[in-house]
């Protein structure tokens, strides 16, 4: 079954690295999907840009509104997803708690819709 593990990030958090941290972190996020694809769970893996990048559409009648920037204030935000196949979510939660970066968030652990 396929799971997105979904990465929520404390920008705040985030922030206090130094350059050499975010480098050691970077290379134990890109290790750890190197290890779940010889796993055999790895399907697909990005980070995103900062909220304050985003640019959220609404569609507005026969139109559409853009507004700049996050939705809502919150303290974490999505940074970024894993995609897994796992065997059940017992072993995807296994897997999302050692996503490096979790350390500065949480994970959420949501089961793939397949129609």
């Amino acid at each position: 079954m396929k799971y997105l593990l979904l990465v929520h990030l404390d920008g705040t958090k985030m922030a206090g690295l130094t350059p050499a941290e975010g480098k050691a972190l970077d290379a134990a996020s890109l290790a750890y999907d190197r290890e779940l694809e010889r796993g055999g769970h790895f399907i697909a893996a990005a980070a995103l840009h900062d909220p304050n990048e985003a640019v959220i559409v609404r569609p507005v009648g026969d139109t559409f509104s853009t507004t700049d920037g996050p939705f809502v204030e919150v303290k974490e935000h999505v940074g970024g997803f894993i995609l897994i196949n796992a065997r059940d979510l017992n072993e995807a939660i296994a897997l999302a708690a050692k996503i490096p970066v979790g350390q500065f968030g949480a994970v959420e652990v949501r089961p793939v819709m397949e129609f």
